[in-house]
């Protein structure tokens, strides 16, 4: 079973990554998706938390191709990119 220090701790750095976009997209695929991980996903998510920002938004915008260590569901999930919201933080152009 996952505890909640350890949630905190996975949603602290999701969603702290050192730029808005790459919080956008990690920060919102945990918010998304983690609750229904299991703690094989979970270290799966943990781990790709180790990786550059820039590689990780490359994999998932599909720019750069996905090392073997990612492939997979999981990777899958994040490339769809449908938990974010682009509204999130524009003001009306009008």
């Amino acid at each position: 079973m996952i505890d909640d220090a350890y949630l905190r701790k996975i949603h602290f750095r999701a969603w702290h990554r050192g730029t808005r976009e790459a919080d956008a997209m990690i920060g919102g695929y945990f918010d998304n998706h983690g609750h229904s991980w299991n703690e094989e996903e979970m270290q799966w998510f943990e781990t790709l938390l180790n990786e550059q920002d820039i590689d990780i938004m490359g994999w998932a915008m599909g720019t750069i191709e996905v090392p073997q260590a990612f492939q997979g569901p999981m990777m899958d999930t994040l490339k769809q990119l449908d938990f974010i919201s682009v509204a999130d933080g524009i003001e009306d152009m009008d």
